[in-house]
């Protein structure tokens, strides 16, 4: 089988997010013999950011944590790891709204018949509430996180974030913590954001590319300097939707600059480029990066419209996450990880969380702003602070 075979997602349709149909995945040992990430990309229109799951080598066998797209490549990377560490025998689904971490579970679970399945309560689709079996999960053996206990309880502590009411649905994300290694297993709330592009983009860096540019006719040429340019503004992307230091170009202009030589391909999108970045882009992106390192931080989309009116509940799960005996790791599911942390780190976040300016309006988040007005105007999220009650082990 060739490697794009081996690479191929045929659901990508459900959630039509690039790289689409070819999902390239990169394997890294992030503790020896204990935890593993396979890591993948995707997004909207080149506006990609690593998106990983994680292998835990428990007693039992291998847990997986928020799948990935069970690629074939990744499936044969999954059987090399039960080999030396015994059998997928638990998938969890860490989260009740990640559409992207919830629509591999069930092909997941079709790869490995003999796992459990394990989902966060109060899971919910979108435009129609479809139970979980017609969503693909298998009923004989998907059990609900809290509710029907937890996998591994001997080893593993299970501490949920939520639920909190978004008014289309719910905000539920429940965090693994692994006592032997001091491994915390995030999925969305918490990021780390690298001052430098993640390894798994050295698989295809056209995304990075692309962004690096200035103009639509520039070719998409490939040197570190330009990857990490692309890597910055895709990030500011990412964060904030639509970054402040940037110009839509008229129409005419972005039409001129099509088809130029070296731009008459896809990858180019033939020249297809409507963005002008202004002089000291580069501000916001090294204000996510302070003294040009990664740290822990609220990703810049849930504060903004998940997170504005729950700063005191987000502030509690953080405080009971430092109190994890011997924490040593955050794993996130997305960005950078790793991430060296302790109880202060995690404590430091939570002061500047409560201290500090949440959820502004001005400056780069006032794209964010302006969306969260607007939903809250047209009732689809809740105005006021209203959180549901705790679902009980």
């Amino acid at each position: 089988m060739s490697a794009s075979a081996d690479q191929r997602w045929p659901w990508w349709p459900l959630l039509p997010l690039y790289p689409y149909g070819r999902r390239r995945t990169l394997v890294r040992e992030l503790i020896a013999g204990r935890l593993w990430s396979f890591e993948q990309v995707q997004g909207v229109w080149y506006v990609a950011v690593p998106i990983r799951m994680l292998v835990l080598r428990v007693r039992e066998g291998l847990l997986l944590y928020a799948p990935v797209a069970p690629t074939a490549e990744v499936r044969a990377r999954l059987r090399d790891l039960e080999e030396r560490h015994g059998r997928v025998c638990t998938i969890v689904l860490p989260t009740a709204s990640g559409l992207e971490h919830k629509l591999p579970v069930p092909a997941m679970a079709r790869a490995f018949p003999e796992a459990q399945v394990w989902v966060t309560p109060r899971q919910w689709s979108f435009p129609l509430p479809l139970p979980p079996a017609w969503l693909g999960f298998p009923a004989a053996r998907t059990r609900v996180l809290l509710s029907d206990g937890v996998p591994h309880g001997d080893q593993l502590d299970w501490l949920p974030l939520g639920p909190l009411d978004l008014g289309l649905g719910t905000f539920l994300e429940i965090a693994c913590f692994d006592r032997a290694s001091g491994s915390l297993l995030l999925t969305d709330a918490l990021v780390a954001i690298p001052p430098e592009p993640p390894a798994v983009f050295d698989l295809d860096p056209t995304p990075l590319l692309f962004h690096a540019r200035e103009r639509g006719n520039e070719p998409l040429l490939d040197d570190p300097e330009r990857r990490r340019r692309g890597w910055w503004r895709m990030v500011l992307f990412a964060t904030y939707l639509r970054p402040r230091p940037l110009e839509i170009l008229p129409m005419g202009e972005v039409l001129r600059h099509c088809l130029a030589p070296g731009c008459r391909g896809a990858k180019s999108h033939f020249g297809f480029y409507p963005f002008r970045w202004l002089p000291g882009w580069q501000a916001d992106f090294e204000a996510l990066t302070p003294g040009g390192r990664s740290r822990l931080q609220v990703a810049a989309v849930l504060e903004r419209l998940v997170f504005p009116r729950q700063r005191s509940a987000l502030v509690a799960w953080i405080r009971q996450l430092a109190g994890l005996k011997d924490l040593r790791w955050v794993v996130p599911a997305h960005h950078e990880a790793p991430v060296a942390s302790s109880a202060a780190d995690l404590t430091a976040l939570a002061d500047r969380i409560e201290r500090g300016d949440w959820a502004p309006d001005h400056g780069a988040w006032e794209t964010l702003a302006g969306i969260d007005t607007t939903l809250v105007r047209l009732g689809l999220v809740p105005g006021d602070t209203h959180q549901i009650p705790k679902p009980q082990p």
